[in-house]
């Protein structure tokens, strides 16, 4: 784990929900917290070729960063928490902030983003790009399960997704719930009944994946016996499956691809699909060795 939690926020409600989150999230794990604003450039003259932060602009940056770090010292005790305004491109900012950050935590879309998405361009570029776990927030929870969910499917991603899992789980105290979701080939499904023959097979096959799966769920269990790590294997689109989950959970981990994922996708279709339908905070964990290709 690295030093800070980095908070990103614009004044808009999401990104003050997800300072709150990540604010929250540093006390419980003992990191410190860095709330940035990254005031872009802005141009209003139109023969002016190079952009520039005007005066008001900058006024405005400064008062979005004051009020989200008088916020984050409300929700805390003993926790450093600092403010810095950036400038540039906000999504570049952002991923250049991840590299020295345990996590980025900002708000599904920001004051630029259409009222009907559930997440805006800024929030799925870092989670695409950035180096480390990245948390979308939507906005502030107000049930707490006491339950974390991630999702499972036995590559190196989910592996680092769920050892961030296993970490929330220990810093809250609450049980961490485990999903693996297996979706029977089109063919199953389609070719009825010329498939009826292949029945079986693939009956085994889904059996001996569930299986594969609980061991390796038994393992992490043996090796942390502090945590109540419940998991369960289902036959279902893992997007659906991990919708369904996140219903009751205070957070949704996944990788940032997975087994099905082509090597130069930067966010796999699951990663990508809980994003955009589970309403709960998710994070989505990229191994910090791994360097993404640039926006």
């Amino acid at each position: 784990m690295k030093g800070h939690v980095v908070a990103a926020v614009d004044g808009s409600a999401p990104a003050t929900a997800a300072v709150e989150w990540a604010a929250v999230d540093a006390q419980r794990r003992g990191t410190a917290l860095r709330v940035v604003h990254v005031c872009e450039p802005q141009v209003h003259d139109a023969n002016v070729c190079e952009p520039r932060v005007h005066d008001e602009s900058t006024a405005s940056c400064t008062d979005i960063l004051e009020a989200a770090v008088r916020r984050a010292r409300e929700l805390t005790r003993d926790v450093e928490v600092s403010g810095d305004l950036l400038g540039g491109d906000v999504v570049r900012a952002l991923l250049a902030e991840s590299h020295s950050a345990d996590s980025v935590v900002l708000g599904s879309r920001g004051r630029g983003g259409f009222a009907g998405m559930l997440l805006g361009s800024v929030g799925l570029a870092v989670a695409g790009h950035a180096t480390g776990p990245v948390v979308i927030v939507r906005a502030p929870t107000p049930l707490w399960y006491d339950r974390v969910v991630a999702g499972y499917d036995g590559s190196e991603h989910a592996e680092v997704a769920l050892d961030y899992a296993v970490e929330q789980a220990r810093a809250r105290g609450s049980q961490l719930h485990v999903v693996y979701a297996w979706q029977l080939p089109l063919f199953s499904a389609y070719a009825a009944p010329y498939a009826v023959p292949y029945d079986g097979l693939i009956e085994d096959i889904m059996a001996a994946q569930f299986h594969r799966v609980a061991e390796r769920i038994a393992g992490r269990r043996e090796r942390d016996p502090g945590i109540v790590i419940t998991d369960e294997q289902v036959c279902a689109h893992p997007i659906t499956a991990l919708i369904e989950a996140g219903r009751t959970a205070d957070l949704v981990v996944v990788g940032s691809r997975g087994l099905g994922g082509l090597a130069s996708a930067v966010l796999g279709s699951v990663s990508h699909g809980v994003l955009h339908h589970v309403t709960c905070p998710v994070a989505v964990v990229r191994p910090h060795a791994e360097e993404p290709p640039e926006p």
